[in-house]
């Protein structure tokens, strides 16, 4: 799941302006149609993978492409419609069935099988509707949203409320969302009814204690407030609240499991699963953030940012950013990033070989480890000012390009390029 975080953080997000009302003249919310292109490439690599129950490849690549339209309808409305797909190939999640590689491959969890689990591909669809108030003092959204996979599927809705006042210089948000979503459990190949392969060794027979998951749903509850205030005419503060709740199948069925009170099983050099992750039906979280943006002068913008979380599992998290927009003349900017994440370790996370068959929960993806982690990142905007640039009757307003470089202690490492380019029609 570590790549979706990701990709959602990286991608690119319109804004538009809002004035204020004239009495002979109400300016629109938008002016005109606006289309966002966005790509992102995602890459990474580690020795952790949860599949294989901590210890294996976690090679991975993940393309994405999306389109984001946004519709000016009448003077207040706006409708906004994304859609997008993403195509992941995984050397880990390829080992949900390590043997059905090519002829003469040996198995093994530092290596990738050749099967179908060893790809996927991810489409999404999220239409938005947003109103504002004739005074542009509030906006009232809601939103919808619907995502499929080979193994997951998940539908969701939401709605929001902003407000504004103080001459504009306070605003006030509150908005809430549901995910309700299905999973088609897909099983490690040696935990599936009527497995049996003449290759496996060790000590007595293979016969792990499995029982499959009596429960395919998982359900999201979120409520998410903000207040943002214009301290002076170079400083900008927010905060921000989330309170989510979840319930259902939390755990991902084809993580492995190895316990330290049972005998190892082999089919070449991969170790058969003793069971696959167990987690609680029920998860209580609670992140805490605010921001504070600093006008150092025409050149130069301090962009901060700040990030406590927890939850009833607990992990307890840290998360600082900071982004210096440098302007570099009225077209171009650079945004040079940092971003530092620590985090202590779930309750029930252990190790390879280190639960019991006798606990109740455990889980060995290292996600929920204990570890810390830096993310460098280095941004370049191109805005045409005049939109010269047209492709049919659509100018180019801006054009982005962003790479970040991400390093865990535990030995995980990745990148990602992202690209996108935002058009506005006549």
């Amino acid at each position: 799941m570590l790549h979706r975080i990701f990709l959602v953080m990286l991608l690119f997000t319109i804004c538009a302006g809002v004035a204020q009302e004239d009495t002979s003249y109400k300016k629109r919310v938008l002016d005109a149609a606006e289309v966002n292109l966005l790509f992102s490439y995602y890459g990474q690599d580690g020795e952790n993978a949860a599949v294989t129950g901590g210890e294996g490849t976690e090679e991975l690549s993940d393309a994405t492409s999306s389109i984001v339209v946004r519709i000016p309808i009448g003077e207040d409305d706006i409708l906004t419609v994304d859609a997008g797909i993403s195509a992941y190939t995984s050397a880990s999640s390829s080992n949900v069935n390590p043997f059905d590689g090519s002829p003469g491959r040996i198995a093994s969890p530092f290596s990738a099988s050749s099967g179908a689990s060893r790809q996927d591909v991810l489409a999404h669809f999220n239409p938005k509707y947003a109103h504002s108030s004739d005074d542009r003092n509030s906006v009232v959204r809601a939103s919808a949203y619907v995502s499929a996979e080979y193994d997951y599927f998940s539908l969701g809705f939401g709605g929001g409320y902003d407000y504004l006042f103080n001459e504009k210089n306070t605003k006030l948000s509150i908005s809430a969302q549901v995910f309700l979503d299905k999973w088609n459990s897909q099983y490690p190949i040696e935990l599936r009814e009527g497995f049996f392969d003449s290759r496996i060794t060790g000590s007595g027979t293979y016969n792990p204690a499995f029982s499959a998951f009596d429960q395919e749903t998982r359900n999201s509850y979120s409520v998410s407030l903000g207040f943002s205030q214009i301290l002076s005419k170079k400083l900008q503060a927010a905060i921000f609240m989330d309170v989510v709740s979840q319930n259902g199948l939390l755990s991902t069925p084809f993580q492995r499991v190895y316990f330290g009170d049972s005998d190892d099983f082999f089919i070449e050099d991969f170790q058969l699963a003793d069971d696959v992750e167990r987690l609680p039906k029920s998860r209580f979280k609670l992140p805490l953030a605010g921001r504070l943006n600093y006008y150092i002068n025409d050149q130069f913008i301090l962009r901060t940012y700040y990030r406590f979380y927890t939850d009833n599992w607990g992990i307890r998290s840290h998360t600082a950013n900071i982004e210096v927009p440098i302007k570099l003349g009225d077209k171009f900017t650079l945004y040079p990033t940092y971003r530092y994440y620590r985090q202590s370790g779930a309750d029930y996370f252990y190790p390879k070989e280190i639960a019991l068959s006798a606990f109740e929960f455990y889980t060995s993806d290292y996600d929920l480890s204990q570890y810390s982690a830096s993310q460098y990142g280095l941004g370049f905007r191109y805005k045409d000012i005049f939109t010269k640039t047209r492709i049919f009757n659509f100018g180019l307003k801006t054009l982005d390009l962003r790479v970040n470089k991400y390093d865990r202690s535990d030995g995980l490492d990745s990148f990602i390029v992202s690209f996108g380019t935002t058009f506005v029609g006549d």
